[in-house]
């Protein structure tokens, strides 16, 4: 009897959360129209989102090429179909593999980030002194992190793909005695439209998604400095689910309107 309470009790935690943070995501789009518009502080989480996972997206890229290239081409080998090396790892890392490694790898830097940073200035008070002083924390604090992370994460997803292209294409060119022309122009030669298109437009679905959650959890924070732990850690789960759900959506999405 107590193990089905307890089961009970979460599901109804686990509905009532999903309630607070779709209203926390209403929230977001009633006040990301309004005045005023905190365009410096937008430009400011838009660097820090950018340049602080520069790095870890370059060499998350570069060793995906690497990695899937090398794993691929003995299979490939084995029927004789190198040639085809090129056209199959730039579909499959523009299409799913690059979008949901590199949207991952942010869940975990971005999201872990924000959580721990509005959960900290919960905890420290510094959330209700912006109300006192007239500042609206939520404007100041949330929706522009959420747009940062929305309007950053295609452009770290492009760079992502193009560096993980670079290294398979330096993998082909050590063991296939392939050129670099020769790989490039059947990488663009294998891309199309409607590849491109709906593996870009989900980034950005990916990044509200992160922003949102990173940002629930660290407003929401509990007090103490576990309650910050605890927000942090929350945020990289509840994103990472998050894209997994919306990547699942967009690739049923486009199935049906991009498949000829």
């Amino acid at each position: 009897m107590n193990k089905s309470n307890t089961i009970l009790a979460r599901t109804k935690s686990f509905f009532a959360e999903i309630g607070d943070m779709t209203y926390f995501a209403g929230r977001f789009f009633r006040e990301v129209f309004s005045r005023p518009f905190e365009v410096r502080e937008l430009m400011r989480q838009c660097y820090n989102v950018g340049n602080r996972s520069l790095l870890l997206v370059i060499v998350t890229g570069f060793i995906l090429g690497l990695v899937f290239t090398l794993q691929s081409r003995p299979t490939l080998m084995q029927f004789g179909a190198e040639s085809w090396m090129a056209s199959m790892v730039s579909l499959s890392i523009v299409r799913e593999i690059g979008p949901v490694i590199i949207a991952l790898i942010c869940a975990g830097r971005i999201g872990s980030g924000i959580g721990a940073e509005l959960g900290s200035m919960k905890v420290t008070e510094q959330i209700d002194a912006m109300e006192v002083s007239g500042t609206n924390p939520f404007k100041y604090l949330v929706v522009t992190r959420i747009l940062a992370v929305t309007l950053m994460l295609p452009l770290l997803v492009i760079l992502g793909d193009a560096v993980a292209l670079v290294g398979s294409a330096i993998v082909e060119n050590l063991k296939g005695d392939v050129s670099f022309t020769l790989y490039f122009n059947q990488t663009f030669d294998a891309l199309k439209f409607s590849d491109v298109f709906p593996a870009t437009v989900k980034t950005f679905f990916f990044g509200f998604a992160i922003g949102l959650v990173g940002t629930y959890k660290g407003y929401h924070c509990a007090k103490g400095t576990v309650g910050v732990g605890e927000a942090s850690n929350a945020a990289v789960v509840y994103a990472s689910m998050l894209v997994f759900v919306v990547d699942f959506i967009a690739v049923f999405v486009t199935d049906i309107f991009f498949t000829v």
